[in-house]
Formats: C-alpha cells, sequence, structure tokens
C-alpha cells in the first residue's frame, strides 16, 4: 500500500491550495483518512480527517477555513484550504487505515504519505 500526497507549494496569506492524496496498492477497504502537518521544530499535529462514510472531523485552528473530503472509488482523500495564514506552514502528511490483502490473506495498517510542502508568505 501506498500514499501519494501532491498539490503543496508556495501560496500568499489569504489564497488557497488543495491537496490531493491517492493511495494505491491492494486495497480491500479504506476507513479513516487524516491530514497532519508539521510546522519547523514543532511535533506533528493533526489537522483534518474524515470516516469512510463521510463524517469530518477537524482542529479547531482550521475549522471554517479547511474541508477535507474524499472520493471513495478513487481511494482519494482532499484537503481544501482556504483562508491561508503564515501559521499553515508546514510539510503536510495524509494518513490511512488500510484493510489490504487478496483472496486468502487480509491486513489492516496505518499509512503515511511522503509529504508535501506547504509554504504561507505572509
Amino acid at each position: 500500500v501506498q500514499l501519494q500526497a501532491s498539490g503543496g507549494g508556495l501560496v500568499q496569506a489569504g489564497g488557497s491550495l488543495r491537496l490531493s492524496c491517492a493511495a494505491s496498492g491492494s486495497i480491500l477497504s479504506i476507513n479513516d483518512m487524516r491530514w497532519y502537518r508539521q510546522a519547523p521544530g514543532k511535533q506533528r499535529e493533526l489537522v483534518a480527517s474524515i470516516t469512510s462514510g463521510g463524517r469530518t472531523d477537524y482542529a479547531d485552528v482550521v475549522k471554517g477555513r479547511f474541508t477535507v473530503s474524499r472520493e471513495n472509488g478513487k481511494k482519494t482523500v482532499y484537503l481544501l484550504m482556504n483562508s491561508l495564514k503564515a501559521e499553515d506552514t508546514g510539510v503536510y502528511y495524509c494518513n490511512a487505515d488500510v484493510v489490504s490483502g487478496g483472496t486468502w490473506s487480509r491486513e489492516r495498517g496505518d499509512y503515511w504519505g511522503q509529504g508535501t510542502q506547504v509554504t504561507v508568505s505572509s
């Protein structure tokens, strides 16, 4: 199982970016999908999550500005970030709870994407 994140970049404060993260491999189902971020010198923090049924949750600091969504058929999760602030700068990682396997085996694991840099200039 692999997660491939994309969509980061440099944007001015007040601007928008949309991140994408596509899962691939022998995937049977994906449960929760999440976005984390890590700013320089800080711990990684949970930004947003979405269940397989579409229920979402957000960190207080991004509520009203960020929207997480997913396309189950494409095994992809998105993060639309509006009204970006300098403090949103960091590396954004996607994470997913995945059931993988085939006919005779099944395994559940927690997988991470490689991270995509978001830089917001003030």
